[in-house]
């Protein structure tokens, strides 16, 4: 079994439970593994710290699987992680045909690099480290035995897997190419799927309970929707009765997707106005135009996939919440995301606080907001909170 052995002083992250050895706390390797084979960790004392998949490409150059030492990591190891990520979420989502939920979240499920979503009959996963590539097959038989099902699609195309040495992999892993789209169900709303194009794994699940507050909050008034990919924000809006709904994006399938939903549900057309621009372009042409609104949605993509690159989506972050805050009439709410894992919760709010200030806006946090309950954060691993959001209201 080959072996990492860590520098002095660098086991006390592993001690804590953190799943990750960077490249940095490595004394030497003994043995030469491969791509996200098993290594034992060892202390600079020479004691057992976990057993980890290896990656030699990627800064995270070992990624824990189990922390005991009589563990062995084999296929009936991954069985046993994947059933029971799939048992602990059996009271989160109402089972049905159309169910859409994730099923595995990486690390916090002891399964680094793993996701696994369903939508409806269909398993999409999402395989980011080179550890679980090296146990793609199992993982899939796992996944399709936890749940009964017979159809996996694979959609490990994310920027991060440049970071670990490995090329975009679109691929049918069981049972019959998906047909496209297909339709799952989210609180009694119709929404279309596309494992193979559409962003993530095919839909944002993460954002399922934000997308229901907003369905509270959202009756007889104006909302304005940034970033509306295919539309799951507008189409709860317009859900709760609001007054009208505007959504933006700067996709053209993007915004024919959240036309679609829209008819899919049986929506008012007439309420809604679906606008193919850029968000940054499209408010300053809304403040020019003196619109205001009672509630405003930026749900941005990823503007910081590493801490290399946090000053720029500093800048961005600010610019799209202090137009935002000039936007919003007194006593306006703003839902405002950032899905940057390099942008820590801290950071995040001052940036709106900042914009606040610039906007000579009066705001307070009505409540702090993250990812939906099947995509669980290990308390050990901070890094797996990448949904941060505010809501907000002017004063």
């Amino acid at each position: 079994m080959p072996r990492i052995h860590l520098k002095p002083g660098r086991e006390r992250s592993l001690a804590r439970r953190h799943p990750w050895v960077f490249s940095g706390a490595i004394d030497h390797v003994e043995g030469n593994p491969g791509p996200g084979e098993v290594v034992e960790v060892r202390t600079s004392q020479g004691g057992f710290a976990a057993w980890a998949g290896y990656s030699p490409d990627s800064q995270i150059r070992a990624r824990v699987w189990d922390w005991h030492e009589r563990t062995r990591v084999d296929q009936a190891f991954i069985a046993a992680r994947v059933a029971r990520a799939v048992e602990l979420r059996k009271f989160l989502v109402e089972p049905g045909a159309q169910a859409a939920i994730r099923l595995a979240n990486g690390e916090a499920d002891g399964l680094p690099g793993v996701v696994i979503d369903r939508f409806a009959d269909t398993l999409v996963l999402q395989l980011t480290s080179a550890a679980a590539w090296c146990w793609r097959e199992a993982i899939t038989h796992a996944a399709l035995e936890a749940t009964g099902l017979e159809r996996a699609f694979e959609r490990s195309d994310a920027d991060v897997l440049a970071l670990e040495g490995l090329a975009p992999r679109v691929a049918v892993l069981a049972g019959p190419e998906p047909a496209a789209p297909f339709t799952i169900e989210e609180a009694g709303l119709a929404f279309q799927v596309d494992p193979r194009t559409g962003h993530k794994t095919g839909f944002y699940l993460d954002q399922r309970d934000n997308r229901a507050l907003l369905r509270d909050l959202a009756e007889g008034r104006e909302v304005l929707d940034c970033f509306c990919y295919s539309g799951g924000f507008a189409v709860n809006a317009l859900a709760a009765g609001a007054a009208h709904v505007t959504a933006i994006d700067s996709s053209g399938e993007a915004i024919a997707a959240a036309r679609r939903h829209i008819r899919m549900n049986e929506l008012p057309e007439a309420r809604a106005d679906l606008i193919e621009a850029d968000v940054f372009q499209q408010l300053r042409r809304f403040r020019d135009q003196g619109r205001r609104f009672d509630i405003i949605v930026l749900d941005p993509p990823k503007f910081a996939p590493t801490a290399a690159h946090v000053e720029r989506a500093a800048r961005a972050y600010k610019d799209i919440n202090l137009w935002a805050l000039r936007l919003l009439r007194p006593g306006g709410l703003l839902f405002t995301f950032s899905c940057s894992g390099g942008v820590p919760r801290e950071l995040f709010q001052k940036i709106v606080a900042g914009a606040a200030v610039d906007a000579q806006a009066d705001a307070r946090i009505l409540h702090h907001m993250g990812a939906a309950a099947d995509h669980p954060v290990a308390l050990a691993f901070p890094e797996g909170d990448y949904l941060k959001g505010l809501l907000c209201q002017t004063v």
